[in-house]
Protein backbone atom coordinates (compact mmCIF):
# COMPACT_ATOMS: atom_id res chain seq x y z
CA UNK A 1 0.00 0.00 0.00
CA UNK A 2 1.29 3.35 -1.03
CA UNK A 3 2.71 5.37 1.62
CA UNK A 4 0.44 9.00 2.08
CA UNK A 5 3.02 11.94 0.87
CA UNK A 6 4.43 14.40 3.56
CA UNK A 7 4.44 17.09 1.03
CA UNK A 8 1.92 19.50 0.28
CA UNK A 9 0.08 18.46 -3.01
CA UNK A 10 -1.04 21.24 -5.25
CA UNK A 11 -3.21 21.60 -8.34
CA UNK A 12 -1.16 22.97 -11.50
CA UNK A 13 -1.99 26.58 -11.07
CA UNK A 14 -1.31 26.66 -7.50
CA UNK A 15 2.25 26.37 -8.44
CA UNK A 16 4.45 28.47 -6.16
CA UNK A 17 8.59 28.23 -5.50
CA UNK A 18 10.06 25.64 -3.45
CA UNK A 19 13.80 23.90 -3.22
CA UNK A 20 12.14 20.90 -5.03
CA UNK A 21 9.19 21.14 -7.17
CA UNK A 22 7.59 17.61 -8.32
CA UNK A 23 5.80 17.60 -11.43
CA UNK A 24 3.60 14.44 -12.21
CA UNK A 25 1.18 13.19 -14.12
CA UNK A 26 -0.01 12.41 -17.44
CA UNK A 27 -1.37 16.05 -18.58
CA UNK A 28 1.74 17.31 -20.78
CA UNK A 29 -0.03 20.30 -21.53
CA UNK A 30 -1.11 21.46 -17.57
CA UNK A 31 2.44 20.30 -16.24
CA UNK A 32 4.09 22.51 -19.39
CA UNK A 33 1.84 25.09 -17.78
CA UNK A 34 2.92 25.00 -14.26
CA UNK A 35 6.43 24.86 -14.92
CA UNK A 36 6.32 28.30 -17.14
CA UNK A 37 3.88 29.42 -14.49
CA UNK A 38 7.11 28.84 -12.20
CA UNK A 39 9.39 30.46 -14.16
CA UNK A 40 7.47 33.36 -14.40
CA UNK A 41 7.35 33.65 -10.66
CA UNK A 42 10.78 33.91 -10.56
CA UNK A 43 11.88 35.29 -13.05
CA UNK A 44 9.81 38.40 -11.51
CA UNK A 45 11.08 37.95 -8.01
CA UNK A 46 14.36 38.40 -9.89
CA UNK A 47 15.42 38.70 -12.97
CA UNK A 48 19.00 37.29 -12.98
CA UNK A 49 16.97 34.25 -12.85
CA UNK A 50 19.57 30.87 -14.23
CA UNK A 51 17.20 28.55 -16.09
CA UNK A 52 18.99 25.08 -16.97
CA UNK A 53 17.66 22.26 -18.23
CA UNK A 54 18.54 18.21 -17.78
CA UNK A 55 17.25 15.62 -19.86
CA UNK A 56 17.21 12.82 -17.27
CA UNK A 57 17.26 9.85 -20.20
CA UNK A 58 20.49 10.92 -21.02
CA UNK A 59 21.69 12.34 -18.02
CA UNK A 60 25.68 12.82 -17.58
CA UNK A 61 27.09 11.82 -14.21
CA UNK A 62 27.94 15.05 -11.89
CA UNK A 63 25.25 17.42 -14.29
CA UNK A 64 23.08 18.35 -11.42
CA UNK A 65 25.60 19.23 -8.71
CA UNK A 66 27.73 21.44 -11.02
CA UNK A 67 24.65 23.25 -12.35
CA UNK A 68 23.39 23.79 -8.76
CA UNK A 69 26.90 24.89 -7.59
CA UNK A 70 27.41 28.49 -6.30
CA UNK A 71 27.65 31.14 -9.34
CA UNK A 72 30.36 34.08 -9.79
CA UNK A 73 27.20 36.46 -9.00
CA UNK A 74 25.13 34.33 -6.96
CA UNK A 75 21.95 34.36 -9.02
CA UNK A 76 19.44 32.08 -8.65
CA UNK A 77 18.71 29.21 -10.54
CA UNK A 78 16.16 27.18 -11.98
CA UNK A 79 17.17 23.38 -12.87
CA UNK A 80 14.31 21.78 -15.20
CA UNK A 81 14.59 17.91 -15.62
CA UNK A 82 12.47 16.30 -17.85
CA UNK A 83 11.90 12.76 -18.71
CA UNK A 84 12.55 12.05 -15.28
CA UNK A 85 9.98 8.72 -15.96
CA UNK A 86 12.82 7.48 -18.49
CA UNK A 87 15.83 8.46 -15.87
CA UNK A 88 19.12 7.29 -15.71
CA UNK A 89 20.54 5.16 -12.37
CA UNK A 90 22.95 7.75 -12.25
CA UNK A 91 20.34 10.62 -11.98
CA UNK A 92 18.02 8.74 -9.30
CA UNK A 93 21.62 8.31 -7.15
CA UNK A 94 22.63 11.67 -7.24
CA UNK A 95 19.42 13.62 -7.21
CA UNK A 96 18.44 11.45 -4.04
CA UNK A 97 21.65 12.67 -2.83
CA UNK A 98 20.93 16.39 -3.48
CA UNK A 99 17.93 15.73 -2.02
CA UNK A 100 19.70 15.35 1.23
CA UNK A 101 21.33 19.02 1.36
CA UNK A 102 19.71 21.34 -1.40
CA UNK A 103 21.76 24.30 -2.32
CA UNK A 104 20.30 27.49 -1.53
CA UNK A 105 18.94 29.77 -4.43
CA UNK A 106 18.40 26.67 -6.74
CA UNK A 107 15.00 25.58 -7.70
CA UNK A 108 14.83 21.92 -8.80
CA UNK A 109 11.69 20.85 -10.90
CA UNK A 110 11.57 16.92 -11.41
CA UNK A 111 8.84 16.37 -14.41
CA UNK A 112 8.16 12.81 -14.17
CA UNK A 113 4.88 11.80 -16.14
CA UNK A 114 4.15 8.46 -14.80
CA UNK A 115 5.49 4.64 -14.40
CA UNK A 116 7.19 2.70 -12.21
CA UNK A 117 10.31 4.19 -13.48
CA UNK A 118 12.34 6.53 -10.84
CA UNK A 119 9.74 5.37 -7.64
CA UNK A 120 12.61 5.26 -5.29
CA UNK A 121 13.56 8.78 -6.62
CA UNK A 122 9.84 10.07 -6.40
CA UNK A 123 9.15 8.34 -2.66
CA UNK A 124 12.42 9.96 -1.51
CA UNK A 125 10.14 13.46 -2.48
CA UNK A 126 7.30 12.91 -1.67
CA UNK A 127 8.66 11.55 1.70
CA UNK A 128 9.57 14.67 2.87
CA UNK A 129 13.43 14.94 1.50
CA UNK A 130 14.57 18.19 -0.33
CA UNK A 131 11.68 20.31 1.37
CA UNK A 132 10.04 20.15 -1.97
CA UNK A 133 6.29 20.27 -3.22
CA UNK A 134 4.27 18.03 -5.87
CA UNK A 135 2.34 19.28 -9.05
CA UNK A 136 -0.39 16.47 -9.41
CA UNK A 137 -1.55 17.86 -13.48
CA UNK A 138 -3.62 14.63 -14.36
CA UNK A 139 -5.28 14.24 -17.31
CA UNK A 140 -8.58 15.76 -17.50
CA UNK A 141 -11.19 12.89 -18.58
CA UNK A 142 -14.52 13.91 -18.03
CA UNK A 143 -16.55 17.04 -19.79
CA UNK A 144 -16.83 18.71 -15.98
CA UNK A 145 -13.33 18.62 -15.57
CA UNK A 146 -13.00 20.10 -19.40
CA UNK A 147 -15.61 22.83 -18.61
CA UNK A 148 -14.12 23.80 -15.51
CA UNK A 149 -10.93 24.02 -17.04
CA UNK A 150 -12.42 25.94 -19.71
CA UNK A 151 -14.38 28.48 -17.30
CA UNK A 152 -11.03 28.93 -15.15
CA UNK A 153 -9.14 30.33 -18.41
CA UNK A 154 -11.94 33.32 -18.85
CA UNK A 155 -12.50 33.78 -14.87
CA UNK A 156 -8.78 34.38 -15.04
CA UNK A 157 -8.87 37.14 -17.30
CA UNK A 158 -12.15 38.42 -15.36
CA UNK A 159 -14.35 38.11 -18.57
CA UNK A 160 -18.15 36.55 -18.27
CA UNK A 161 -18.87 33.36 -19.89
CA UNK A 162 -22.36 31.33 -20.17
CA UNK A 163 -22.14 27.81 -19.95
CA UNK A 164 -23.75 27.25 -23.51
CA UNK A 165 -20.06 28.40 -24.51
CA UNK A 166 -18.36 26.24 -22.26
CA UNK A 167 -20.57 23.56 -23.41
CA UNK A 168 -19.72 24.38 -26.87
CA UNK A 169 -15.97 24.66 -26.72
CA UNK A 170 -15.72 21.55 -25.07
CA UNK A 171 -17.93 19.70 -27.32
CA UNK A 172 -15.57 20.97 -30.57
CA UNK A 173 -12.42 20.74 -28.45
CA UNK A 174 -12.73 17.69 -26.30
CA UNK A 175 -10.03 15.74 -27.02
CA UNK A 176 -6.94 17.58 -27.21
CA UNK A 177 -6.50 20.30 -23.84
CA UNK A 178 -4.05 22.40 -25.41
CA UNK A 179 -6.30 22.81 -28.81
CA UNK A 180 -9.50 23.52 -25.97
CA UNK A 181 -6.80 26.01 -24.25
CA UNK A 182 -6.52 27.82 -27.68
CA UNK A 183 -10.04 28.24 -28.22
CA UNK A 184 -10.25 30.03 -25.23
CA UNK A 185 -7.58 32.21 -25.55
CA UNK A 186 -8.74 32.69 -29.03
CA UNK A 187 -12.24 34.41 -27.55
CA UNK A 188 -10.43 36.12 -25.12
CA UNK A 189 -9.68 38.48 -27.62
CA UNK A 190 -13.59 39.02 -28.45
CA UNK A 191 -14.71 42.76 -27.41
CA UNK A 192 -18.19 41.03 -26.75
CA UNK A 193 -19.32 41.85 -22.72
CA UNK A 194 -19.89 38.61 -22.66
CA UNK A 195 -18.68 35.12 -24.63
CA UNK A 196 -21.94 33.29 -25.68
CA UNK A 197 -22.79 30.41 -27.76
CA UNK A 198 -23.37 32.84 -30.33
CA UNK A 199 -19.90 33.91 -29.90
CA UNK A 200 -18.38 30.63 -30.32
CA UNK A 201 -20.70 29.78 -33.08
CA UNK A 202 -19.35 32.62 -34.65
CA UNK A 203 -15.85 32.00 -34.52
CA UNK A 204 -15.86 28.49 -35.70
CA UNK A 205 -17.71 29.40 -38.78
CA UNK A 206 -14.76 29.96 -40.82
CA UNK A 207 -14.37 33.84 -38.96
CA UNK A 208 -11.75 33.18 -37.15
CA UNK A 209 -10.40 36.95 -35.60
CA UNK A 210 -7.48 36.29 -33.03
CA UNK A 211 -3.70 35.51 -32.95
CA UNK A 212 -3.08 31.62 -33.13
CA UNK A 213 -5.24 30.45 -35.74
CA UNK A 214 -5.19 34.08 -37.61
CA UNK A 215 -0.90 33.19 -37.82
CA UNK A 216 -2.16 29.65 -39.01
CA UNK A 217 -4.06 30.91 -41.38
CA UNK A 218 -1.70 33.11 -42.89
CA UNK A 219 0.76 30.50 -43.34
CA UNK A 220 -1.55 27.83 -44.60
CA UNK A 221 -2.28 30.28 -47.66
CA UNK A 222 1.26 30.79 -47.92
CA UNK A 223 1.73 34.30 -47.06
CA UNK A 224 5.10 33.99 -45.04
CA UNK A 225 5.94 37.20 -43.91
CA UNK A 226 2.04 38.70 -43.04
CA UNK A 227 2.58 34.76 -40.72
CA UNK A 228 5.71 35.85 -39.22
CA UNK A 229 4.59 39.15 -38.48
CA UNK A 230 1.10 38.04 -36.46
CA UNK A 231 3.53 35.36 -34.95
CA UNK A 232 5.63 37.95 -33.71
CA UNK A 233 2.30 40.45 -32.54
CA UNK A 234 0.62 37.09 -30.78
CA UNK A 235 3.99 36.58 -28.69
CA UNK A 236 4.79 40.00 -27.99
CA UNK A 237 0.67 39.98 -26.59
CA UNK A 238 1.49 37.18 -24.38
CA UNK A 239 0.14 34.49 -26.23
CA UNK A 240 1.54 30.89 -25.14
CA UNK A 241 3.83 28.54 -28.18
CA UNK A 242 2.15 25.60 -27.34
CA UNK A 243 -1.34 26.88 -27.79
CA UNK A 244 -0.28 29.03 -30.76
CA UNK A 245 1.31 24.61 -32.09
CA UNK A 246 -1.76 23.39 -31.51
CA UNK A 247 -4.16 25.75 -33.67
CA UNK A 248 -1.72 24.53 -36.17
CA UNK A 249 -1.84 21.32 -35.78
CA UNK A 250 -5.86 21.51 -35.51
CA UNK A 251 -6.27 23.02 -38.73
CA UNK A 252 -3.41 21.04 -40.56
CA UNK A 253 -4.94 17.42 -38.72
CA UNK A 254 -8.32 18.57 -40.67
CA UNK A 255 -6.62 18.88 -44.10
CA UNK A 256 -5.52 15.73 -43.72
CA UNK A 257 -8.42 14.24 -43.11
CA UNK A 258 -10.25 15.98 -46.05
CA UNK A 259 -7.50 15.50 -48.66
CA UNK A 260 -8.32 13.54 -51.53
CA UNK A 261 -11.86 12.55 -50.85
CA UNK A 262 -14.25 13.59 -53.39
CA UNK A 263 -17.18 12.56 -51.14
CA UNK A 264 -20.01 15.37 -50.22
CA UNK A 265 -18.63 17.68 -47.34
CA UNK A 266 -21.86 16.51 -44.66
CA UNK A 267 -20.65 12.75 -45.25
CA UNK A 268 -17.13 13.80 -44.37
CA UNK A 269 -18.10 15.94 -41.68
CA UNK A 270 -20.41 12.83 -40.35
CA UNK A 271 -17.37 10.31 -40.63
CA UNK A 272 -14.55 12.74 -39.06
CA UNK A 273 -17.43 14.21 -36.63
CA UNK A 274 -16.72 17.49 -37.76
CA UNK A 275 -19.08 20.61 -38.50
CA UNK A 276 -19.85 20.82 -42.59
CA UNK A 277 -17.95 24.21 -42.57
CA UNK A 278 -14.35 22.47 -41.31
CA UNK A 279 -15.00 20.23 -44.32
CA UNK A 280 -15.23 23.11 -46.54
CA UNK A 281 -12.70 25.32 -45.35
CA UNK A 282 -10.23 22.32 -45.36
CA UNK A 283 -10.97 21.83 -48.58
CA UNK A 284 -10.44 25.34 -49.01
CA UNK A 285 -6.97 25.74 -47.43
CA UNK A 286 -5.72 22.62 -49.36
CA UNK A 287 -5.52 24.60 -52.38
CA UNK A 288 -1.95 24.18 -53.43
CA UNK A 289 -1.15 21.47 -50.85
CA UNK A 290 0.31 17.96 -52.33
CA UNK A 291 0.25 14.51 -50.23
CA UNK A 292 4.25 15.02 -49.67
CA UNK A 293 4.24 18.59 -48.71
CA UNK A 294 1.22 18.25 -46.13
CA UNK A 295 3.02 15.16 -44.86
CA UNK A 296 6.39 17.16 -44.20
CA UNK A 297 4.72 20.11 -42.41
CA UNK A 298 2.89 17.16 -40.33
CA UNK A 299 6.31 16.03 -39.20
CA UNK A 300 7.63 20.10 -38.87
CA UNK A 301 4.56 20.64 -36.23
CA UNK A 302 5.11 18.04 -34.30
CA UNK A 303 9.28 18.93 -33.89
CA UNK A 304 8.36 21.56 -32.92
CA UNK A 305 5.83 21.06 -30.23
CA UNK A 306 8.72 18.72 -29.05
CA UNK A 307 11.29 22.01 -29.27
CA UNK A 308 8.76 24.29 -27.34
CA UNK A 309 8.16 21.50 -24.85
CA UNK A 310 12.11 21.48 -23.59
CA UNK A 311 14.32 19.78 -25.94
CA UNK A 312 14.80 23.03 -27.86
CA UNK A 313 16.24 26.27 -26.01
CA UNK A 314 14.62 29.20 -28.17
CA UNK A 315 10.90 28.54 -28.97
CA UNK A 316 10.50 31.62 -30.79
CA UNK A 317 13.08 30.16 -33.29
CA UNK A 318 11.41 26.50 -33.64
CA UNK A 319 8.00 28.82 -34.05
CA UNK A 320 9.78 30.96 -37.07
CA UNK A 321 10.90 27.82 -38.89
CA UNK A 322 7.64 25.90 -38.66
CA UNK A 323 5.75 29.09 -40.37
CA UNK A 324 8.36 28.89 -43.19
CA UNK A 325 8.03 25.75 -43.58
CA UNK A 326 4.12 25.29 -43.93
CA UNK A 327 4.15 29.31 -45.89
CA UNK A 328 6.20 26.98 -48.33
CA UNK A 329 3.56 24.55 -48.46
CA UNK A 330 5.72 21.67 -46.92
CA UNK A 331 8.09 22.74 -49.29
Amino acid sequence: MATAAKIPQLAWNKVRPAPVVLVSGTESFLADRAIRALRDLLKAEDPSLEIHDIEADGYAPGELITLASPSLFGEPRLIRAVNVEKCTDAFITETITYLESPADDVYLVLRHAGGVRGKKLLDAVRGGSGGGIEIACLELKKDQEKSEFAAAEFAAKGRRVTGGAIRALVSAFADDLAELAAACQQLLADDADEITETTVERYYSGRIETNAFKVADAAIAGRRGEALILLRHALASGADPVPIVAAFASKVRTMAKVMGSTAPGGQLASKYGMAPWQVDRARKDLQGWTEEGLGRTIEAIADTDSQIKGLGRDPVYALERMVGVIANRGA
